[in-house]
């Protein structure tokens, strides 16, 4: 099966080489990467263009912001299967796609997920931070309970029945995306128990007391507008952190 990858990029020449690179050294045959940058204006578009490969192609535009940018790379989308790597993501090896595809053709599944590391920026070996997703099922979507959205790798299919991110929410819509996906009719999921990405420390959502609470109000309102819960369901979203800081 073909799998496309698609990379949201806004003024990350810093990152954006090893986000790549990290897709175009996977050993598996059929890789379509897809480069959706908002008009960077840093030396990103450089950094892309430098690779030269011809399964990379880039598209370079205004965008509404990094969700307007993901529904571009998906509806461009041509892959069997589609997943994202983000500008300071990492597959996590080179075999990360192939172990991916190989679980689809196993199981069946309608879509795969896995466990992810956050990485210290300036060192991407340290690990801070482990999230250990686990098994799925429905009734853990009212408990807190989601996958790292970045380790989420879907038939296109499936996201053409779901619909693409809604980019009414600024930062929520990968978790309201995964509430839709996971809580479809007759979903099947696969968990992958081992690290699929690593995620460099500083995310958007997390970068002051104002994001943090813009994406608690934008969480509830996803629970509420999926009908899997409601303020206790977030109390618990954030309580299942926790461990993550003590789990290697």
């Amino acid at each position: 099966m073909k799998v496309t990858v698609v990379t949201a990029v806004w003024n990350a020449a810093e990152t954006i080489s090893d986000a790549l690179e990290s897709v175009l050294t996977q050993d598996h045959p059929d890789i379509e990467l897809l480069v959706m940058d908002g008009g960077s204006t840093d030396g990103t578009q450089d950094r892309v263009g430098a690779f030269q490969d011809p399964r990379l192609r880039m598209v370079s535009e205004p965008d509404k912001g990094i969700y307007d940018a993901l529904n571009k790379g998906l509806a461009a989308a041509t892959g069997d299967i589609i997943g994202f790597v983000h500008a300071d993501d990492m597959l996590a090896g080179p075999a990360v796609l192939s172990t991916i595809l190989r679980a689809f053709e196993e199981t069946g599944c309608d879509l795969t997920y896995g466990d992810l590391d956050y990485v210290s920026a300036a060192d991407t070996v340290r690990i801070i931070r482990h999230w250990q997703a686990g098994d799925y099922s429905r009734g853990k979507l009212s408990r807190g309970w989601m996958p790292p959205h970045p380790t989420v790798y879907a038939r296109r299919a499936l996201y053409e029945r779901i619909g693409p991110y809604n980019t009414s929410y600024r930062i929520a819509a990968d978790y309201d995306a995964i509430l839709r996906m996971f809580s479809a009719d007759d979903v099947r999921a696969t968990y992958i128990p081992e690290t699929l990405v690593k995620m460099r420390m500083g995310g958007v959502s997390n970068r002051n007391f104002t994001e943090i609470r813009r994406k608690s109000r934008e969480d509830l309102r996803a629970v509420r507008e999926n009908g899997v819960g409601g303020a206790a369901t977030i109390a618990a979203k954030n309580l299942r952190k926790l461990p993550q800081f003590f789990l290697r």
